[in-house]
């Protein structure tokens, strides 16, 4: 066996194992054992004059230089003669070591001596440190810090897979694969651990003797740790204590635990969710959305919650996610109370059942082009929000009402192509409890056919354009009411109709400038249900008999309409140069319908009436009146419709000079007028104008509605509208009947730096999920006790954004919305309602944030539904506290926790229900 001294700085030692026990030469045979018992291949970069001149002259320390350079034979090895008990080698791989300064080799203490900046990797294992000695007669690495003027410097850091641990110093044993470290430090998920005496049991396992563990995140000086006797910790599975205390910056506290477990697995894993505690004057202490969490598969779970009351009310709760990427995703909850009011025995004693349901489902695009459904369903008791005491409802009891969606579309290619829907809705008032339910309803149509279009080129004319599509509708209706929803009453008034319909349209250009369109409509509609109604002599009353069987209807109209743009433009510039607005233009779009329908007298009967004093009369009436669609139209109908719609835009000069395009600026989205002269009416030809209006300002932060209805007629004595113009009745030219207007504005700090960006958190998803708003505007749902709906923990960077006009140091966001309705319909002359919301945050310091959602109705004068909210951000933990100071919801929650997902369950959560009574 020979060796050569490589030409680089990099000297590369790879042999085999080789065992003998004859002597060739004693320092040939001491290195050959050292090779043989390590199989170390090395990478070491070699400096000269590094070595102190002291260890050069030691005989027991070599340089890399003089090794490579000696003699060595080629030492043949018979296989015949090898010993059976030969044992194995005390490394099964390949070891690479390195330093910066020296390696340096003692035969007589069989050991390596790696010098600053050291590293030895073996198998799956890496150590660097500032001094490593490998004791190759006992299996054992040693790493430590080196101590210089300073104090110590480059401290051990251990890697085996994915564990890392930082202590002062450890020994390792090779062959066992056990260590002891000594003031170790290791992270895992967030999770920070020290020990100052730790034993590493094997590659998933270690031992830990007075170990602290903390989440903060200043590792020298953290604001709390847990402080335990022993520890044991499987790196990304778990960790267990045995008695544990809390301390406060170093202070003890009473705070303690027998001991604990705390699962570390990076996968979704089941386990309690720690309850809320509360109390209510009415029904005593209580525990909210406390329950089990079961992780069911990676694309499906389950979580069981429930709150209990000590006067025996309770409420269950069942959440549930799912999701197939690339196929779809969506949730399910179902909710359920049982609620009782004081206790039983007790005069005001009452108890109720709510329940509520909430399904959505969304697709992915990708899934199925050709083919969709989708969910979002809420549904349940009318009075769910209102009676609901369990947090998460808080916000959420100013609904009026209740929306489900269940749909399932599908396109059939080709041409022409069809479409099919399904759909299933529902619609609940929750003030008055009526339901409207659609199951289902039946969509299909068919694509547009031109069948003059030419088979090449573009459609022109009036021929060419002419297409038509045929389109049916089928739907099952229930109207009822919430009391006797889910039973079978709800489906004797059900109504079950079909419509089908053919559109026939066309357009073309009329000199250029002028667009006409045409249309003509063809109706039918089915029926199972009709009635038949006569006078009772007898009982002197108007019978109606309700009759089943098919039957149908015929209907048609026609129409056209014309119209043009109209664009206008002023140029500033021409009369100044310098003007900051160059131009402002306006467009028109003024158009003129006219639309046909005639009366369809065969469908209706007569049948004559007898009043008291004996005086015969004909009444009118159509057997499809109470049919789905409703009855035909028995009067001739011919009308004109006019309108005009505006919008008007300015181009300013850019406040940047480098920019050569002017800024465009809209001043006016929309301006609309509408009105229309029915020519077949005997009286109030004139339909009252209406008009209808809005802009964005301040830099598109404001939104402004608004609108109004004149009315061209006269009242009367009795506030009845008459055949009079009301100009010639002693007043103006129009009436103003009603008029409306609403504002909503949205500002933050971002809003100086152009960045502006508002984010969607759980918190509004789950208003949105339960009817509600998304703004905060009616409060903010809150749930800290999982912290499922809490906001995302803010970045420091975040708030230490710089900003040229604003102190960066005070975040802050506003969000307002006005709302006013005019009505003067028969002289009321008064404002209906006129109110205004606001809803704000801002960080007072970079650790305290304020915030408040609240409103004024100044039509009743006094404030709407309020909520203060106060959070603390104490680093690694959280203080929330929420208040609703008055109402007869008032009440207020206080809470205390760590951030970290994984201790997340200590926490102090108390709050103050609000003292309502059931039905409120």
């Amino acid at each position: 066996m020979a060796f050569q001294k490589p030409s680089h700085t990099f000297t590369k030692i790879h042999l085999k194992a080789l065992q003998t026990k004859s002597l060739y030469i004693l320092f040939t045979l001491s290195f050959t054992v050292f090779i043989n018992t390590f199989s170390f291949a090395q990478e070491l970069p070699i400096k000269e004059g590094t070595i102190p001149a002291k260890q050069q002259k030691d005989s027991t320390t070599v340089s890399l230089d003089s090794i490579a350079s000696l003699p060595v034979k080629t030492i043949e090895v018979d296989s015949t003669k090898k010993d059976s008990t030969k044992q194995k080698g005390l490394l099964e791989g390949t070891v690479k070591y390195t330093a910066k300064d020296y390696v340096s080799l003692n035969q007589k203490k069989t050991q390596i001596y790696l010098y600053n900046e050291a590293e030895v990797l073996y198998q799956d294992m890496n150590i660097k440190a500032g001094v490593i000695v490998i004791d190759y007669s006992k299996n054992l690495v040693y790493a430590g810090r080196i101590k210089d003027s300073t104090g110590y410097s480059q401290r051990p850091v251990f890697t085996q897979g994915e564990n890392v641990i930082e202590p002062d110093s450890i020994v390792f044993n090779t062959e066992s694969k056990k260590a002891l470290v000594f003031n170790s430090r290791t992270e895992q998920q967030g999770f920070k651990v020290y020990s100052p005496i730790t034993k590493k049991e094997n590659d998933s396992v270690y031992f830990m003797k007075k170990g602290r563990f903390t989440t903060a995140e200043d590792e020298e000086d953290p604001e709390y740790q847990f402080v335990t006797t022993k520890m044991k910790m499987v790196p990304n599975k778990k960790v267990i204590v045995g008695p544990t205390y809390m301390e406060i910056y170093g202070v003890p506290t009473p705070i303690a635990l027998p001991f604990a477990f705390f699962p570390m697995t990076q996968t979704q894993t089941s386990g309690l969710i720690i309850p809320s505690f509360g109390e209510d004057s009415n029904r005593g202490y209580n525990l909210q959305n406390g329950g089990y969490y079961f992780s069911i598969s990676d694309y499906l779970d389950l979580a069981i919650l429930g709150d209990y009351y000590t006067n025996g009310s309770y409420g269950i709760r069942v959440e549930n996610n799912y999701a197939l990427r690339y196929k779809y995703r969506g949730n399910l909850s179902l909710r359920y109370e049982n609620l009782l009011n004081e206790e039983r025995g007790f005069p005001d004693f009452s108890q109720s059942t709510i329940y509520n349901i909430r399904w959505s489902h969304s697709q992915d695009t990708k899934a199925n082009p050709n083919s969709r459904f989708s969910a979002s369903v809420n549904l349940g008791s009318s009075s769910y929000f209102q009676e609901s005491i369990n947090q998460l409802n808080q916000s959420s009891f100013l609904n009026n009402t209740l929306a489900s969606s269940v749909s399932y579309s599908k396109t059939f290619s080709g041409e022409p192509q069809v479409n099919l829907s399904l759909t299933a809705t529902h619609s609940q008032n929750t003030n008055t409890g009526d339901v409207n339910l659609t199951l289902p309803t039946l969509q299909a149509s068919m694509g547009r056919v031109y069948p003059f279009e030419p088979k090449n080129g573009t459609k022109k004319g009036v021929i060419q354009n002419i297409n038509f599509q045929v389109s049916t509708r089928g739907e099952y209706s229930i109207q009822t009411n919430d009391s006797i929803f889910g039973k079978s009453e709800m489906f004797d008034d059900a109504e079950i109709g079909m419509t089908h319909s053919i559109p026939v349209t066309t357009n073309f250009k009329v000199f250029d400038y002028f667009s006409v369109s045409a249309n003509a409509s063809l109706e039918e509609n089915w029926t199972l249900k009709t009635i038949s109604r006569y006078y009772d002599q007898d009982l002197e009353e108007t019978v109606t008999i309700n009759q089943n069987g098919f039957d149908r209807f015929l209907t048609y109209s026609a129409g056209a309409s014309i119209g043009t743009t109209i664009y206008g433009m002023y140029d500033f510039e021409n009369e100044n140069k310098d003007s900051k607005i160059k131009a402002i233009r306006h467009v028109m779009r003024p158009s003129i319908s006219y639309s046909v329908s005639p009366a369809f007298d065969q469908y209706y009967e007569t049948y004559e009436v007898v009043d008291a004093d004996g005086t015969t009369s004909d009444e009118v009436y159509s057997r499809f009146e109470n049919s789905l669609s409703g009855a035909p139209g028995n009067t001739f109908s011919s009308s004109v419709g006019l309108s005009l719609s505006n919008n008007i835009e300015a181009k300013i000069r850019a406040k940047d000079s480098t920019q050569t395009e002017a800024e465009k600026v809209t001043l006016l989205n929309s301006l609309n007028f509408s009105t229309a002269y029915n020519i077949a009416a005997d009286s109030l030809k004139w339909s009252p104008l209406r008009m209808t209006g809005g802009t964005q300002i301040l830099n598109n932060k404001m939104s402004i509605n608004f609108g109004m209805t004149l009315n061209p007629y006269a009242l009367d004595s009795n506030n009845a509208v008459v055949n009079t113009f009301n100009i010639n009745n002693g007043g103006s030219l129009f009436r103003l009947t009603s008029a409306n207007v609403s504002m909503s504005y949205t500002l933050s700090n971002d809003s100086f730096s152009g960045k502006d960006s508002e984010e969607k958190d759980a918190s509004a998803q789950e208003s949105a999920r339960s009817g509600g708003r998304t703004d905060d505007l009616f409060g903010r749902t809150e749930d800290y006790a999982n912290k499922r709906l809490s906001d995302s923990d803010k970045e420091d960077d975040e708030k230490e954004e710089n900003n040229e006009f604003y102190n960066y140091k005070l975040p802050w966001s506003l969000r307002l919305a006005y709302a006013a309705n005019y009505s003067n319909t028969q002289r009321e002359n008064e404002i209906s309602s006129h109110s205004l919301m606001f809803s704000g945050d801002i960080d007072i310091s970079p650790k305290w944030t304020v915030g408040g959602s609240s409103g004024y109705d100044f039509a009743n004068q006094g404030f709407s539904y309020t909520q203060l909210r106060f959070e603390r951000d104490l680093l690694s933990w959280r203080m929330n506290f929420t208040w609703i100071p008055f109402s007869d919801r008032s009440s207020w929650n206080f809470f205390i926790g760590i951030k970290s997902n994984l201790l997340k369950d200590l926490k102090y959560d108390k709050r103050k229900q609000a003292d309502q009574s059931v039905g409120n």
